[in-house]
């Protein structure tokens, strides 16, 4: 089980945000674009990241960094809702 408040503490001391977004199975979202970097942690569910073209899917617990400018997609591939943090590094 991931301790919400300590990756945002974590987060926040390296210049992170720290927010949760949730997606229903299936949904995907792609061709994205940030001018920030980003990093990513996957509480549960089967989740996937593309990051300029390579496929990530953490487990529970494992962050992912995003860099800025990189094209990426997140994927809910599972068969249950998935439940992931992110944050944007502050500018």
């Amino acid at each position: 089980m991931v301790d919400r408040r300590r990756v945002a503490e974590d987060w926040e001391a390296r210049g992170f945000g720290c927010d949760l977004w949730v997606d229903p199975p299936g949904r995907a979202w792609e061709g994205f674009v940030h001018p920030t970097d980003e990093v990513v942690m996957v509480l549960e569910g089967d989740q996937e990241f593309e990051v300029e073209g390579a496929v990530h899917r953490p487990r529970a617990g494992e962050e992912l960094l995003i860099p800025a400018g990189a094209v990426h997609a997140a994927r809910n591939v599972g068969r249950t809702t998935s439940r992931w943090l992110y944050g944007y590094r502050s500018s």
